[in-house]
Formats: structure tokens, sequence, C-alpha cells
């Protein structure tokens, strides 16, 4: 073989090896991240829907308590219910009775001195997951009952009635023993599809609630990356062996002048020794460039593996303005930071809806307590004092309705303190920490550096700051053995601090699984944008929180 050959198939060899781990890198990375982002997308999808149907249901559900007349959509007709199930209150699947399996959520109240019945509009559930946005063009979102029939709509059949069409997949079955998650198989339509599963379960309803969209629009931007990689690596395969059958003529030619200048000398000529150095620096000069080239493919491969490994942080610089390639990743590399930055929003966004909704069903389940048993209970130790003329039996009783009350207070403000709304976390706090006091021997020292007249923190953020430190001694009460509690919060011009101290064991972060206390308290922190650092050793444990204040 001689040397042009070999360069030929040395240079082209290298080349083709190059871009095809290249490819095949960014491909498999790029695939990945794109299976990943497309299942949280169906997850959050998924939730939302979840949570708007619970809630409708549970809505619906609480007026129909609430309501004192009948219902006049039920018609015994059309939806056929046994008399042991008119005898059970609740939420309950009608649509096995209905005589033509329309799908029926109906509720059963039998608090009154008669049965009421009332079927839930099916429209405003079907209106909720026939809500496509971020689906795609085929991404669904529906519910399957407990026997494996579908409840809702389905877009691709909108003319079949939705009990008629059987739905025993992997994702239903899971998610009816328990299991949330998500996965890739067939569907109902025995199509491949990315799917999302949980179980909705309110009284005596049970359904499952589905996000799926299909393999095939998920993967069609990778066939079409595909193609344009191998079409890419076919052009520059074309490129290589065109410039390098250029460029072997510039690699031998020197060669051959050696060769001649060798000739002339071996003949006793040694005039030529001058173009021999010549020709000898230009070959120097081409494996140096070699080299060059060689680094710089290095480090655009491996700037490709850190980006396909989400390793974001990680720094580029092209080689000069015409380096399309460096130029290339380092957008790609922006671009993959802005969609995690926005996907770190959503998350933080939806575990702040969560927490919010679970603060607001507190306040209202407390409210219910304080408004609505209490005054009861009130009525009662009237009647007892005016009615019950055995005084011992009197004395007894109100000694019973005034801890029922006294309970109930404490169950309330356990729920929702009724004072952070009216007077602010700190006095809150306050309140709390005296009441710990007569329960417990361990030393409490609270103080309140808060601006009670002008206060800026916000009722959000007080609930999270009261909810914390809750959590905070709680644990110490618990676990920590602690002898003394010191507890400041303070309120500054920018940002409000609450600093916790504990005398106790400690605990170590790095060697043991921290339980699901700390990690509340560290979501807390997280969506009211804060900041949190731990220290703790044996008889010295610190929590230092930062909110910033919302103006």
């Amino acid at each position: 073989m001689n040397i042009k050959t070999l360069i030929l198939v040395i240079i082209n060899s290298l080349i083709v090896l190059v871009v095809a781990v290249l490819s095949f890198s960014f491909y498999n990375q790029f695939s990945k991240v794109l299976e990943d982002r497309v299942l949280l997308q169906l997850n959050s999808i998924k939730t939302l829907k979840q949570i708007q149907v619970e809630n409708l249901i549970k809505a619906e559900w609480n007026d129909f308590l609430d309501s004192e007349h009948n219902y006049k959509n039920f018609d015994s007709t059309t939806v056929t219910i046994s008399d042991s199930i008119k005898n059970i209150e609740g939420v309950f699947d009608f649509t096995p009775y209905h005589i033509n399996n329309e799908t029926s959520i109906g509720f059963i109240s039998n608090s009154g001195e008669e049965t009421k019945i009332k079927i839930l509009d099916y429209n405003k559930i079907k209106k909720i997951l026939l809500e496509r946005t971020g689906l795609g063009e085929s991404g669904e979102s529906y519910l399957v009952g407990k026997d494996y029939r579908m409840r809702s709509q389905s877009r691709f059949f909108p003319d079949n009635i939705p009990y008629t069409m059987l739905v025993k997949t992997e994702g239903v079955i899971n998610a009816l023993k328990g299991i949330n998650g998500r996965g890739v198989f067939e569907d109902y339509r025995s199509i491949d599809v990315y799917s999302v599963y949980s179980l909705i379960k309110i009284s005596n309803l049970k359904l499952v609630i589905l996000s799926e969209i299909d393999v095939s629009e998920v993967t069609m931007p990778l066939k079409t990356l595909k193609l344009r990689l191998i079409a890419l690596t076919l052009a520059i395969l074309l490129v290589a062996v065109v410039l390098s059958l250029f460029l072997t003529r510039f690699i031998t030619n020197p060669i051959k002048n050696m060769q001649n200048s060798l000739r002339v000398m071996a003949e006793g000529d040694y005039n030529q020794s001058n173009e021999f150095i010549k020709n000898s620096n230009e070959i120097k000069e081409m494996f140096d460039a070699l080299a060059n080239l060689k680094a710089s493919l290095q480090g655009a491969v491996k700037f490709s593996d850190d980006i396909g490994k989400m390793n974001l942080n990680t720094d580029y610089k092209p080689k000069s303005s015409n380096d399309l390639l460096g130029k290339s990743l380092i957008t790609m590399r922006d671009k993959l930071i802005e969609f995690r930055n926005n996907e770190e929003n959503s998350r933080i966004v939806a575990k702040r809806m969560l927490v919010d909704g679970l603060e607001n069903e507190r306040r209202r389940l407390s409210r219910e307590l304080h408004d609505g048993v209490g005054p009861y209970l009130t009525s009662l130790k009237h009647y007892i004092e005016n009615k019950v003329e055995n005084e011992k039996k009197k004395t007894e009783m109100k000694r019973i309705v005034d801890d029922t009350i006294s309970e109930i207070r404490l169950m309330s403000n356990a729920l929702m303190p009724t004072s952070i709304d009216d007077f602010g976390v700190g006095v809150t706090l306050t309140n709390f920490v005296e009441s710990l006091k007569k329960s417990t021997d361990v030393n409490i020292d609270y103080e309140d550096l808060t601006k009670q007249d002008s206060t800026n923190i916000t009722n959000r953020q007080g609930i999270n700051l009261f909810r914390i430190s809750q959590e905070l001694i709680n644990n110490s009460l618990k676990h920590s053995e602690a002898k003394n509690i010191r507890i400041t919060l303070s309120e500054f011009d920018e940002f409000i601090s609450l600093f916790y101290f504990d005398d106790g064991i400690g605990f170590d972060e790095r060697s043991i699984k921290l339980g699901s206390g700390i990690i509340n308290i560290r979501e807390r922190v997280e969506i009211c944008n804060g900041k949190i650092e731990i220290n703790s050793t044996t008889g010295n444990t610190t929590f230092e929180i930062e909110l910033p204040v919302e103006l």
C-alpha cells in the first residue's frame, strides 16, 4: 500500500469514527432526555387533571350534602340501583347500572328522612379530560373503572359509548393495585404509548386516570434527527474524501521532493539540503494540524457527552467564529439550561399549589369545627344549665361538654390557628410555644422580632413559617432528647429570618436517612424562594432559614 492510499484510509477512517461516535452519543443522550421530559410533562398534565377531577367531585359532593332539596336529575328508569346500595352513603360509579351504560357518577345521602340521589353532570368531567393542552396530536387523558371499562370519552372513538371499550392495559392494572407510575406499553388501541397513571379514590368511587401520547409522535423528532445525522455523516464523508484526495497531493509532493533530495545527496550533491529541510517542516506542520484537529474533536465530544449527562455547568469555547459545531453545541446547552430552569419553576409552582391547597383545606376544616360544631356544644351547655335539675348530673355533663369544647378548640387551632390571619405569625408562634410549655419539661425560649404594625410577611409565608416551626419543635421533642430549645423570628427590610437551636443529640445528614419532616421543611422553604442552612452536632443543632420579603 502506497503512502497516498494509506493517508486516505487513515484520515477518512478517523473522521468517520469521530463523527459516528459524536452522532451516536448525541442521539442516545438526546433520546433519553426527550423520553424523560415527555414523561415528566405527561405526569404534570395527569396530576393537574386528577386534581381538577377530584376537586370537582368533592365540591359537587359537598354541595349535595349541604342541599336541603331532592335532585331531579336522577331517573330510576334509566339508572337501576339496588336497595342495598341506596342504604350506603357516599360517592358511587353507577355506570354499570345505567340502561345505556352512560358514564354516571352519583351521590347517595341518607342523612334525612329519605334517601337523596344525584347524578353528576358528565359534561363537567368530559370538559376537563378533553382539554388537550400539552398533549400534542395523539395525546389524551381518560378515566377507567375498576371493571377495566372506559368511563370518559375517547378522542379517537368519539361516537363510541365509553363503557363499551375495554381498557385492560398495564397502567390500569397497576393503578388498581394502588401503584402510581409511568411507562411505555400498548394502550386500548394496541398502539405503543408513553403513559402515566394513578388511582382516584373518593368514598366508594375508584377510577384510574391516565395521560398518554403515542410513541410514534414522540419519536418523530428522533427519526428526523437520525436521518439528518446519517445525511450529515455521509456529507462529511464525501467532503472528507474529496479534501483528502486534494490534500494527499500536498502531502505526497513534499515526500517526493524529499526522496529526490535524498537521491541527489546520495549522488554526492548536497546542495538540495535546504529544500529537504523545508519539506520536513511542512510535514511536521501537517501532523501538528492533525493533532490540533484531534484535540478539537475530543473537546467537542467531551462537551457533548457532558451535555448528554445534563452536566450543563461545563464550559466550551469555539475554536473560531467559523466553528459551527462548537456554536451549535453551546446553543444546545443554553436551550437545555433554559428548559431545565422552566421545568424547575413549574415544579416549584406545582408544589406551591399543592401546599396552598393543603393549607386551605386545613383552614376550611378548622372553620367547620369552630363555626359548625362549637355553637352546637355551646347550645348544649346552656340547655344543661337550664333544663337539667339534678345538680350532680348537671355538673358532670357540663364538665364533659367543657372538655369537648376545649378539645375541639385545640383541634381547630392545630389545623389552622385563627390568630395567624388576625395577628400574624409572630403572635401565633408565641401562643403555640406558651401552650407547649404547659405540657413539656423542655425549656422553650421564643423571641418575636417581627414588625407587628407594619409587617411585610405575607399570609402564605406566615403559614409556612408556622408549619416549619411546628415541625422543628415536634422533631426536637420526639427525637433529639433536647433540654433547651431557642427560636428567633426576625423581620428585616429585605428578608425574614427564622433561627432555631436545640441542644439535643443531633443528626448526621450524610449517614442517616432523613425523615419526611426535614423534607417537608426544605420543600416549604423552596416554595417560598428561601434558603436553608442546617448544622447539627451533639449538643448544638441549628436551622437558619431566610425568606425574601415579597413586595
